[in-house]
């Protein structure tokens, strides 16, 4: 699916969390969401993204702003992942990637000459009422939670 442009309603979803509870993305209307996919819990970009989140999560905060990360990776996987790192954020498991396919970060990509489909490493900013307010469709890791951060600054 083609990745939802700035100005579109955010898709909905319901997806369990670290501990299995389930949560939705219209719980949190009425505050701005960093929504951002990532390939696997525990890989080197991964981890630092989620660390740079988690260490960035007041001042999100401070700006009424929630940071959901989304996998493939189990629930278990996501809780093992929050401790060893001593991560702040929310993890959701998208197991069957039915949500990172809605956002379009569901991607062809090529490694060695292998073809195989994986998660492409994506930013969105939902506001308030629920619409996307900005995309980074493919994400340098480096300075990105700084860019997210002046971003959600800006909009607001």
């Amino acid at each position: 699916m083609p990745v939802p442009d700035k100005g579109k309603k955010a898709a909905d979803f319901c997806l369990p969390d670290e501990n299995k509870k389930e949560i939705c993305l219209k719980e949190f209307r009425g505050s701005w969401v960093v929504l951002y996919f990532y390939p696997k819990d525990n890989t080197s970009g991964c981890t630092l993204e989620a660390i740079d989140f988690s260490e960035y999560l007041t001042k999100f905060e401070s700006l009424n702003t929630q940071i959901i990360g989304i996998s493939p990776d189990s629930p278990e996987s996501h809780c093992k992942f929050r401790e060893k790192h001593n991560l702040k954020i929310r993890l959701l498991s998208d197991k069957e990637h039915t949500v990172i396919e809605k956002y379009g970060a569901w991607v062809l990509k090529k490694n060695y000459g292998r073809e195989y489909y994986g998660v492409q490493r994506s930013t969105f900013i939902i506001n308030p009422d629920g619409m996307v307010d900005f995309v980074w469709p493919k994400v340098k890791v480096k300075g990105h939670v700084e860019d997210v951060l002046a971003k959600v600054k800006e909009l607001q």
